[in-house]
């Protein structure tokens, strides 16, 4: 159905509503608090998706302020490594933001399906995520939740960082309560288990570091059978080395990824700019200028198994299998 932008109270908006309207397609997934549908516009050139926040929580101001905050932090990023924003407003009662369609599937999908990346990959894609990150830092926001499944594979390879759902606006008022931890357990830094008030821009650099370690073995530096056995890990233990597992990897890119878990946020690099500079640094001195040519080899994850997992496959065929075998048993 074409929904274009109602009337409203302008009191209740926090930013300019976008004048575009959208028209919702095939629902692309559901959480806790809205659902996303792929949508298209006269006003945009390509299809894109539609975040709307779910009716039956609209009246609780807290979640609305979370939504509305997210719709401003968006506003403000722009570049080619943060997923592109097209402006937010109010669907009939409903709050919404339109955002790049990212239907490439997530890094978590692809390591989930075809395990760890060559190092010379998971290093170009690195370099991809700094630089996300420090133009995010450069804003005052803090992303929180820098994880695999918050990565998305853009048209042309590249990865896109999504979910601002949960950043911290170092230039407002931050809407999580004081000593309130947030994140998620895998990937968070020592100080966000702590739920540390003065949290900077090291705690991204701690995950990126957990994101770097997954790319290349294919599992977080740190596991456990609940969360209590993670954090305890990422406030005491340190990760096992990469090249100790027997990985491909070079000396530096390992001394890197160690020096980004460090537990404490002054042991890390300076910034997510030195973390890109120094990967491009030394992938350019061994591959030369043109990096994108790291990432363009990557197997699609639309084929052959259309976001399967070769286990579920597995099953399936040994159930068609069983059906066949059956009946040819019956019919004896």
């Amino acid at each position: 159905m074409n929904l274009p932008i109602p009337q409203f109270d302008p009191r209740r908006l926090k930013f300019i509503p976008t004048k575009a309207t959208f028209t919702l397609q095939e629902p692309l997934g559901t959480g806790t608090v809205g659902a996303v549908y792929r949508a298209e516009s006269p006003d945009i050139d390509e299809p894109v998706a539609v975040k709307l926040l779910h009716p039956a929580i609209a009246h609780d101001q807290n979640i609305v302020d979370r939504f509305q905050r997210e719709i401003q932090i968006m506003e403000r990023l722009k570049h080619p490594h943060i997923v592109q924003h097209y402006g937010g407003g109010l669907m009939d009662g409903q709050f919404f933001y339109a955002m790049q369609l990212l239907n490439h599937g997530s890094l978590k999908d692809r390591l989930t399906q075809y395990g760890p990346l060559a190092w010379p990959q998971a290093a170009a894609f690195a370099a991809q995520i700094a630089s996300a990150l420090q133009h995010a830092h450069n804003h005052g926001i803090i992303h929180r939740d820098l994880k695999p499944s918050n990565l998305f594979f853009a048209d042309d390879g590249r990865l896109i960082l999504g979910d601002f759902g949960i950043a911290r606006d170092t230039h407002d008022a931050d809407i999580t309560a004081d000593g309130i931890t947030v994140g998620t357990y895998a990937y968070m830094s020592p100080e966000q288990i702590c739920a540390d008030a003065a949290i900077t821009g090291k705690a991204d650099l701690y995950s990126l570091g957990c994101v770097v370690y997954e790319m290349l073995t294919g599992k977080p530096p740190f596991t456990g059978a609940n969360f209590a056995q993670i954090w305890d890990q990422h406030l005491h233990k340190e990760p096992a080395g990469i090249r100790d597992q027997g990985i491909e990897c070079p000396t530096w890119l390992e001394q890197l990824v160690m020096q980004l878990l460090a537990k404490d946020p002054q042991g890390r690099p300076f910034n997510a700019r030195y973390v890109q500079g120094a990967i491009k640094d030394h992938l350019i001195d061994e591959f030369g200028p043109d990096l994108a040519q790291l990432t363009q080899d990557l197997p699609p994850l639309e084929e052959p198994t259309q976001g399967i997992s070769p286990a579920r496959l597995m099953v399936a065929a040994l159930v068609v299998l069983g059906i066949i075998l059956a009946a040819i048993f019956a019919g004896r």
